[in-house]
């Protein structure tokens, strides 16, 4: 399961970097704006995928029961959840965009600001394809085929790369040459993910007499989950973003190396990424099944595998970003400050970031979600915020401060995540209450 997810993980950040490499030939102000505008578009897709969590945990608590029709039945609620919210919150987007970019990121340069504009818009519409990609995505994962996510990851990164060199190189759309690519791609991807999800061959798929039924206590059992796992996903984002309007105040050139950063923290990332659906899956249906020692037995084995394989991972995209960065057309002051930032980033997320992240995925899979939200939500708002102005402003030290801020919230989650885990008090939790 983890290596069909990670090569799909790897497709998607690998357009993500695509996407910065052809915009930066528009300038450093056009990549500053996808760089802010994605960090906050980044808060809907981590709620998105928080919401396909939480049903990807019920979902897989029920195959651990054996309960395949109700397992059916879920999944479709979420479809159905999923596509109103995302609807909704596209309608906010376009309604406000410009009062959002403005009290985000209204010390910008005129020139990034507009290209913030463009790229919002049009990201805004994809918004209710990227969920409905998440909910069919669930489906897959929860059963094991995470090929299928890998295939369509496969061709959606196609349509987005071929995109982008037709819109920034042969219609010199500027900003606009990569939005449209990737709404594109997105709409192909939840067309895809959803045909292949209602097909009778599987077991476990999109029912249309579900979709259109709303069942109370189905949302209800998964919202438990999904609502925690948004509330915290969403406030994390909102600090990342936050962090992003106080780097946006040290100039253009700290702002486009925080966007090529992130790129290249986002591939680093990649390893906990994918194991996360892993962790969910497996230690889901062990606690469906009602084994919590197999559920603790699994965990400790996906922990050592995401950590060794971290650790090389991590080592491999360091060596590589110096050579990455000679295609780059920015600065050599930004070029420095990426590779700084890249070093402290990936040297620390090896070791910390499995505990911080992945460990975080097996306990809310076992329903221990009020907890883990709440941790993360303090190690997010009271910890990463607090200490990033301490160093980024008070010490002066700009995106690196943002950087070693990063670090010091892995550490406390992680330690506390590690602790919660040895206690076993997880194994405790009921998901499905019936």
């Amino acid at each position: 399961m983890i290596l069909p997810l990670f090569f799909e993980q790897l497709l998607v950040v690998l357009v993500g970097i695509g996407d910065t490499f052809i915009v930066s030939f528009c300038g450093e102000a056009a990549v500053s704006g996808v760089s802010l505008v994605n960090s906050f578009n980044t808060v809907f897709i981590f709620v998105f995928t928080a919401l396909a969590s939480g049903g990807a945990v019920v979902v897989s608590q029920y195959l651990g029961r054996g309960d395949r029709g109700k397992a059916s039945e879920a999944v479709s609620q979420l479809l159905t959840v999923s596509a109103l919210f995302s609807a909704g919150m596209t309608a906010i987007v376009l309604a406000g965009g410009r009062a959002i970019l403005a009290g985000l990121f209204g010390r910008v340069d005129d020139e990034v600001m507009e290209a913030c504009r463009v790229y919002l818009r049009i990201s805004a519409y994809s918004y209710p394809a990227l969920a409905i990609y998440n909910a069919g995505a669930a489906l897959c994962r929860s059963v094991g085929k995470t090929s299928v996510t890998m295939y369509i990851s496969i061709l959606s990164n196609v349509i987005n790369m071929a995109g982008n060199c037709i819109g920034v190189f042969l219609l010199h759309m500027g900003v606009a040459g990569v939005a449209w690519p990737s709404l594109l791609a997105r709409l192909c991807s939840a067309a895809a993910v959803t045909y292949i999800c209602f097909q009778d061959r599987y077991e476990i798929r999109f029912c249309g007499r579900w979709i259109f039924q709303w069942n109370s206590k189905l949302q209800k059992t998964m919202l438990r989950i999904a609502v925690p796992n948004g509330i915290e996903s969403g406030i994390f984002q909102f600090v990342k973003v936050a962090l992003s309007s106080l780097v946006a105040g040290f100039g253009t050139y700290q702002i486009a190396a925080n966007g090529i950063a992130q790129s290249f923290w986002s591939m680093a990332s990649l390893v906990c990424v994918a194991a996360g659906p892993v962790f969910i899956t497996v230690v889901g249906q062990c606690m469906g099944a009602g084994d919590g020692k197999k559920a603790e037995f699994y965990m400790k084995r996906l922990m050592k595998i995401t950590v060794v394989f971290g650790l090389a991972w991590n080592g491999l995209i360091l060596a590589a970003v110096p050579a990455v960065l000679r295609w780059y057309e920015i600065s050599g002051e930004t070029k420095r400050l990426v590779l700084g930032a890249v070093f402290v980033h990936n040297l620390f997320s090896a070791f910390l970031f499995p505990f911080a992240e992945s460990l975080g995925k097996g306990l809310r899979a076992a329903g221990d979600v009020t907890f883990t939200a709440a941790v993360g939500i303090f190690t997010a708002a009271g910890v990463r915020l607090f200490t990033a102005w301490a160093f980024a402003v008070a010490l002066n030290m700009g995106l690196m401060g943002v950087v070693w801020s990063m670090v010091m919230d892995w550490a406390v989650r992680g330690v506390v995540y590690w602790a919660r885990f040895k206690r076993g008090a997880w194994k405790e939790f009921k998901v499905i209450r019936e």
